[in-house]
């Protein structure tokens, strides 16, 4: 199997899962680790056993042994970075969001297709067993004109740094550009537009909104400028709608999971509670005039399509998928389109709350900006 030759900038959070995830994937070897804390970046190189550590991306890129690059760092700093690698010859895998801002996402994208490099986002959503079952009806016209779906995201208490995890760079617009919806609502969004097959739109409204109590001393700390709850509206070309609804914090018990629904039939997703599922995926059609709700063993349809399927495992996980494109052996999903849509969407639910009023897809990408900042 080709062996495929990584760089990895960023050894938080992200990157240190990011490093595990591949520890496991035959033919993927980290040969290089950056982070401008060179004490976590030598903790992670020495876990991992990677030969080369760095607290200067400019000096990891000039390597000619890196066929691809994996950026895990905050929004803000995905283009600069990628596109710095792309222009170095790599490949490039970046955390999503795309980043900051539509504009950015653009720029990276145009610069892929400028070096003729691939570049990936990371939409773990598209490797769920649900979504693999979901897209599988779709595409075999079990759902029939599909006309709306519904995007669904829900913690309780679980802002970050707020509620007692992660650090501040995740609650203040400068770092991450946004809050639950870029953080927790780009997954799901993205989910749905990949199941839809849509990323054109014509329209949107949104709200952004922060209500909850917080202590005093960590909304002091954190800077706290962005939203614990996103909600929003979108119309696409040709007609297709999707409502959206993202919380970081809410006083709910939970809500139900993410839907779809067409003119033969109809597909609730699981729902989750800050990452623990707590809803099962059903189908729901007509047939002789009598209602159905099914269920559907996801986990034999994995078991039964690992099997029979040669290339099956290249969809277990984005990582999984990136490794296996670059090694030729399956076509790269579209992950940065449908990820630039879906910046577009949450940019445009920020300038329709800002506004006061729906805004146009023309309206948001003439009024996008750079937010990216340099390391």
């Amino acid at each position: 199997m080709q062996r495929i030759r990584i760089g990895v900038i960023g050894a938080g959070i992200i990157g240190k899962v990011h490093l595990q995830e591949y520890a496991g994937i035959p033919g993927a070897e980290i040969v290089a680790v950056c982070d401008i804390n060179e004490q976590e970046a030598r903790l992670s190189a020495e876990k991992f056993g990677i030969p080369n550590v760095y607290t200067d991306y400019k000096e990891m890129l000039a390597r000619d042994d890196i066929d691809a690059v994996d950026v895990c760092l905050h929004n803000n700093f995905h283009a600069p970075l990628t596109i710095a690698a792309l222009r170095a010859g790599k490949h490039v895998y970046c955390e999503k969001p795309i980043a900051g801002s539509y504009y950015d996402g653009v720029s990276m994208l145009e610069a892929a297709r400028e070096c003729g490099k691939k570049l990936h986002i990371q939409l773990g959503t598209f490797y769920k067993k649900e979504t693999k079952a979901a897209k599988a009806l779709i595409e075999d016209g079990q759902l029939g004109r599909v006309f709306h779906a519904r995007s669904n995201g829900f913690r309780r208490r679980g802002r970050p740094y707020a509620d007692g995890f992660g650090t501040v760079h995740f609650t203040r617009k400068a770092s991450a550009g946004g809050g639950a919806l870029l953080d927790m609502g780009v997954y799901h969004i993205a989910q749905m537009l990949y199941l839809l097959n849509v990323t054109e739109v014509e329209r949107l409204t949104g709200r952004m909104i922060q209500e909850m109590d917080m202590d005093p001393e960590r909304r002091q700390i954190s800077g706290f400028d962005v939203e614990e709850l996103a909600l929003g509206f979108v119309t696409f070309k040709g007609g297709v709608t999707l409502d959206i609804f993202e919380a970081w914090a809410v006083n709910l018990g939970g809500i139900e999971g993410s839907s779809i629904v067409g003119s033969k039939g109809g597909i609730r997703l699981p729902s989750y509670h800050s990452g623990e599922q707590t809803g099962e995926f059903s189908f729901h059609t007509t047939v002789v005039d009598l209602d159905l709700n099914s269920t559907i063993d996801l986990n034999r349809m994995d078991v039964r399509w690992h099997r029979m399927r040669e290339t099956e495992e290249a969809y277990d996980s984005s990582q999984k998928h990136w490794i296996a494109s670059l090694q030729g052996r399956v076509e790269l999903l579209p992950t940065a389109e449908i990820a630039l849509a879906t910046m577009l969407i949450s940019e445009g639910l920020y300038l329709s709350d800002a506004l006061g009023r729906e805004v146009t897809a023309g309206e948001i990408a003439a009024k996008s900006r750079s937010l990216a900042v340099n390391m």
